[in-house]
């Protein structure tokens, strides 16, 4: 019996080792094989410096659970010492299609029992109010810029292939500002985007502008808007 229990979990870490693979080369050909406008994620996928795990169900508290470990872990073995960036990638493959309004829902509920789960302290160089321009995600005491993408996006750049989320550390940002190159890649990254959908993505603004949280799911939304999000601890 014992031999067979390990036979199985053998066989299960290799299907999940497949598994991942398999995810992975097709993120992979969303972002270089179709040329993705965003040149940092291009970076980050040639160079191999991309997070990538799965979970089994979105905008769940049983994944908040599980993504909280994982961030955490990426967070200890990340090198702030280097000018190297790199990605967490969290892919829900069981999803099944959304529409824009209903993926934005289940992100913003995913990420209220993120932070349900996390244990941390709100990072003290943003703000914790999605209502302020300073605002961005806190995780594990890191602030992050959250990217949602679905199959069902209206934007091209987030048509991923399958539900995902991409956690880019603020910091990155940061980095960019102090080597004096944020706006350059700024730049190039919208012109990309302009040039692949025909037109200017309107949620896009530079941190300090507006509240970044509109920018999140990937839906345009109007000045009305209400991020659904409160911070409670």
């Amino acid at each position: 019996m014992k031999i067979l229990e390990k036979s199985m979990r053998k066989n299960r870490r290799v299907l999940e080792i497949e598994e991942k693979k398999r995810l992975k080369k097709q993120f992979e050909n969303f972002i270089l094989k179709n040329d993705h406008p965003c040149i940092m994620a291009q970076t980050v996928f040639r160079m191999d410096e991309v997070d990538l795990h799965k979970y089994d169900s979105f905008g769940t508290a049983e994944s908040a659970r599980n993504l909280i470990k994982d961030i955490g872990a990426y967070l200890n073995n990340y090198d702030f010492e280097s000018n190297d960036f790199r990605t967490f990638l969290a892919i829900f493959p069981n999803s099944p299609e959304y529409s824009e309004i209903e993926f934005e829902k289940l992100l913003w509920k995913q990420l209220e029992f993120l932070h349900k789960a996390d244990k941390s302290e709100w990072d003290g160089e943003v703000s914790s109010d999605p209502e302020s321009e300073h605002f961005s995600f806190s995780l594990c005491g890191k602030a992050f810029y959250i990217v949602g993408m679905h199959p069902g996006a209206s934007r091209k750049a987030r048509q991923s292939p399958y539900t995902a989320i991409a956690f880019n550390l603020h910091w990155q940002f940061e980095k960019l500002r102090e080597m004096g190159t944020y706006q350059t890649v700024r730049d190039r990254i919208r012109d990309r985007d302009r040039e692949l959908q025909g037109s200017i993505n309107p949620m896009l603004e530079d941190f300090g502008t507006n509240s970044e949280a509109r920018q999140y799911s990937g839906r345009a939304v109007d000045k009305k808007w209400k991020c659904p999000f409160h911070q409670t601890k």
